[in-house]
């Protein structure tokens, strides 16, 4: 099951990195302004919280709403490249991040309750390989067949994968107690927080390098994509050593050296930039996916990757507020307030402390 897990989010992931690469052609060709790709991000927020949420609820088995879910997104690219004006493509947007949500959180809730540290966190890195293959294909297909081929393209390999999954998944639901109240609360603003961390690191740091540390455009670029590839490759090291040493001490050293990158980002000099940008994505690599598996509740679960999408898009925009206020320099200390009160709410919850796993 660990190969076709991997496999459905590395086919999702594929289209889910690639709007903004393709949006200047969508706006020019659709004769909307750049500001417009809002209303598209708004519903796809929207629906990606409410699938995720509902499908923590329902009773339908995973491989259901797993086919359902992928489906929808193949229905959806399609439906957006033959879009003749940008109110198709918010609806496409409602529905890809339907069935995106969907899939998110079952395969988080289903790795949570049968994986172990190392297939978990395996996972989520075979998501960043989607997300890092996704924009070099569409950059690729732009070029000769334009944005409409390209989502056509991404639609191909989703389908695929669908049929895949319908045919060959097996469940093995098994019951589990519920997570609730004060605990769940806590556990799905940590999540918030740490996505935001994670997204905005990603979203500002080119700007930052670039505006605030001089770096070239070049060298930021590799430095940014470097970011990336260290929650790659953190999610497969420190997976292994998850499975080793327990994922509460992984994430307890996790906690603690996300704020030592956002400080390092907010010391003077290139180097310091750099460097805490590489710590930062270490860092919150492994998180994520160890918090699904210390929670194991699927309602629980479904619930924080709902918040993830939350958090993900709201702190990012609230960052880029305070950039556009005062600065890139702000990068840095904004990751290290967030990193830090990111801190103080893993304390309040606990996933680090040495307890029994329900």
């Amino acid at each position: 099951m660990l190969v076709l897990s991997c496999l459905a989010y590395l086919g999702v992931a594929l289209p889910g990195a690639t709007l903004g690469l393709l949006w200047p052609s969508m706006a020019a060709d659709l004769r909307e302004p750049v500001g417009a790709l809002g209303f598209v991000l708004v519903a796809g927020v929207a629906t990606n919280t409410l699938s995720s949420l509902v499908a923590g609820r329902l009773r339908t088995p995973p491989r259901v709403l797993l086919a359902a879910g992928m489906a929808a997104i193949g229905v959806a690219l399609v439906l957006e490249a033959l879009a003749p004006a940008l109110w198709v493509i918010v609806i496409g947007s409602a529905i890809f991040s339907l069935g995106f949500g969907a899939v998110d959180a079952v395969l988080n809730a289903h790795a949570a309750g049968h994986f172990g540290p190392r297939d978990i966190t395996w996972m989520h890195a075979a998501y960043g390989i989607g997300a890092a293959l996704g924009p070099l294909l569409v950059t690729g297909l732009r070029e000769g067949v334009g944005w409409r081929g390209a989502m056509v393209a991404l639609a191909c390999p989703v389908a695929v994968v669908a049929v895949i999954v319908a045919t060959r998944w097996r469940d093995k639901e098994k019951p589990r107690p519920a997570r609730g109240g004060r605990g769940l609360l806590v556990a799905v603003a940590f999540s918030a927080v740490e996505s935001g961390i994670e997204a905005a690191a990603g979203v500002w740091g080119f700007l930052y390098l670039t505006s605030a540390r001089g770096l070239p455009a070049v060298t930021a670029g590799v430095a940014v994509s470097a970011y990336w590839a260290t929650m790659v490759v953190g999610r497969g090291v420190l997976g292994v050593l998850a499975g080793r040493l327990g994922p509460r001490r992984i994430l307890a050293a996790a906690m603690a050296s996300v704020p030592l990158g956002a400080l390092l980002m907010s010391l003077p000099g290139q180097f310091p930039a750099v460097a805490g940008l590489m710590v930062v994505g270490l860092a919150t690599a492994p998180v994520f996916p160890l918090l699904a598996l210390v929670t194991a509740d699927r309602a629980a679960v479904s619930a924080q990757v709902a918040a993830s999408a939350i958090g993900g898009a709201g702190l990012p925009a609230g960052i880029g507020l305070v950039i556009g206020a005062a600065g890139a320099w702000t990068l840095g200390p904004s990751l290290l307030v967030l990193s830090l009160a990111m801190y103080g709410i893993s304390r309040a919850w606990g996933p680090t402390r040495r307890t029994p796993r329900p």
